[in-house]
């Protein structure tokens, strides 16, 4: 799932984090870095929390969300099959126990409990498959249709997924599935009502009409009663909720802002108990010194992307483009930007698939032979070796004399990326980097909305990226790029005319068919491994680091848990006084 604001990572223990405060109290002291802030407490009232989780949100239709920030949202807001606790463990929600399994392993059987919608209706079987053949539709247009995938059709192309009853799911898969019991707790495979998409929607040309403005139904611990677009949102407790009788804060209210600045003066007045993300500038100054700041686990990666057909690789063979981008990627300093941007222990990355992930065959897939490139090693050696990638590409250099070159003919690019101080942080440092071989990059930052769409559509040649798995196997790091996919922002397999210089991803699409379709899972661990090969072979996927996350809460504030998947759950708040 994209990350949206926070750029900070660590290796991710495999485990959700609860979050845990100091009890003691106070007002926020100096913040230059002279002296450490003291913790504070909420300001807001008992029944309520305040929190910034990002800028207006892309989506929070369960269907079309691809961001973490309206996944957050969504978690608090819909309410699905399954979940996870605050320990970590795979829980039934909607679902009556964990799934009936053929022996195949290709039959499941979901007994639903009793619950309602936030209108009063029943939520049944039947809402499940309807919002599953919907998600899976491409006229939804859904980046994450190909999730379902690994259930099979029916001979009229629906879903094979049957409401045996009111309360009862089967589901047919393609073949056996390691992961699939995870999906049904992703909030793609949550429940949506049919009257409001619909009447909403009547042409189907809009399909997230229906949820755009406040008053939609829906079946989580909150409902959305306003919404002031690009300025706040207020969801409140839905009584009607199957858990409502455990939900403790009454009102969830949004500040929606990606200023970082805003956002953390906010919080430091009171006016917020819960920031998702820092300055840049301010994490030296918090980190290890204020109980408020909290540092837990992620498992994904934050990488840089390049477009493949972008018209800077025009006239390039495949190869000579490869080598193009993987000579900038070998200029790049990892650990500069973990210690001065990150700065929170985060591990410099050599690979795609994150550290500490899952094979899906009992073990773990990266392993130490599992190295793209040496993510610690910076330097002249670095250096030269770009620089014969780049002659290998057509270019020349000339010796400035300081251990910088000038490149001829120049390479000017811009990278994009959405409005964020660390963000822009990272940006800079990479800038530093390329001009070491006369590589000449400019920063545009945009709107997080119009920058999801600039990724999408290909109007960029180098852009900031980051997935959060959404679940634990590798080929949910690896099925992003497959041609079909909507989160494949780098291009790769897209195009009514691709690139002469974009290589042909026909054998990475049925690479990634194999390994979802193969029952035999040791040789789907080498699959992925293959597929990992393809990908970083391109060049267009620069990883820098794998992912944690930051946050700030006021102290007196409790309940509140995080999966490593970067969901976080309000519900269950406590404030003490």
């Amino acid at each position: 799932m994209k990350k949206k604001l926070v750029s900070i990572m660590l290796v991710a223990a495999m485990a959700l984090s609860v979050v845990a405060c100091g009890s003691s109290k106070g007002n926020s002291a100096k913040t230059d870095g002279t002296e450490a802030m003291a913790s504070s407490v909420s300001k807001t009232p008992d029944n309520q929390i305040s929190i910034n989780l990002a800028s207006e949100p892309q989506s929070i239709d369960p269907a079309l969300n691809s961001a973490v920030d309206g996944g957050c949202m969504i978690v608090n807001s819909f309410a699905g099959l399954y979940t996870y606790d605050k320990d970590g463990k795979l829980i039934p929600q909607l679902a009556s126990d964990m799934p009936e399994v053929s022996d195949d392993e290709t039959v499941y059987t979901v007994k639903m409990i009793k619950s309602q919608w936030s209108n009063g209706e029943e939520v049944t079987a039947n809402d499940f498959v309807y919002s599953w053949n919907r998600a899976a539709d491409e006229k939804t247009a859904a980046d994450y249709a190909y999730l379902f995938d690994i259930i099979a059709r029916n001979d009229d192309g629906s879903l094979a997924v049957e409401a045996t009853d009111d309360y009862t799911l089967k589901i047919t898969l393609t073949n056996p599935c390691p992961y699939f019991n995870d999906l049904m707790a992703f909030p793609t495979y949550f429940p949506v009502y049919q009257k409001d998409v619909e009447k909403a929607d009547p042409d189907g040309k809009n399909p997230g009409k229906w949820c755009q403005e406040a008053g939609f139904v829906s079946n989580g611990a909150y409902t959305l009663k306003s919404w002031k677009h690009n300025e706040s949102m207020v969801y409140v407790k839905n009584p009607k909720y199957y858990d409502a009788d455990n939900v403790t804060m009454d009102e969830i209210h949004i500040m929606l802002s990606a200023d970082d600045t805003a956002t953390y003066a906010a919080y430091n007045s009171g006016d917020l108990d819960f920031v998702d993300t820092v300055p840049n500038d301010e994490i030296s100054t918090l980190n290890g010194k204020n109980s408020d700041f909290h540092i837990i686990p992620n498992l994904g990666t934050y990488y840089v992307g390049f477009n493949v057909n972008d018209p800077i690789f025009d006239g390039k063979t495949v190869e000579q483009a490869a080598s193009m981008r993987k000579a900038m990627n070998l200029l790049i300093d990892r650990e500069f930007i973990v210690e001065n941007v990150g700065q929170t222990g985060q591990i410099a990355a050599d690979s795609f698939v994150p550290a500490g992930m899952s094979d899906g065959n009992g073990g773990v897939f990266k392993t130490d032979d599992t190295s793209y490139y040496d993510a610690d090693k910076t330097g002249a050696d670095q250096v030269e070796e770009a620089k014969k990638l780049l002659e290998s590409a057509g270019y020349t250099f000339t010796d400035n004399g300081d251990g910088s070159y000038k490149c001829d003919p120049a390479i000017s690019m811009t990278f994009l990326t959405n409005d964020d101080s660390t963000h822009i942080a990272v940006g800079e440092s990479l800038q530093q980097d390329f001009a070491l071989l006369g590589i000449n990059m400019e920063i545009k930052s945009e709107d997080w909305n119009v920058f999801i769409e600039d990724r999408k559509s290909g109007n960029f040649t180098i852009a900031r990226e980051g997935w959060l798995a959404d679940y634990n196997d590798p080929i949910n790091m690896l099925e992003l790029f497959t041609t079909d996919s909507g989160n494949n922002d780098m291009q790769l397999g897209k195009g009514d005319k691709p690139s002469d210089s974009a290589p042909d991803w026909t054998d990475y699409n049925k690479l990634i068919k194999e390994i979802r379709t193969t029952a035999d899972f040791s040789k789907r661990v080498d699959l992925m491994h293959q597929a990992e090969d393809m990908l970083m072979d391109t060049g267009a996927v620069m990883p820098i680091y794998y992912y944690n996350d930051i946050y700030m809460l006021k102290s007196n504030i409790k309940g509140i848990y995080s999966t490593i998947y970067g969901m976080k759950y309000f519900m269950y708040a406590t404030k003490d006084k």
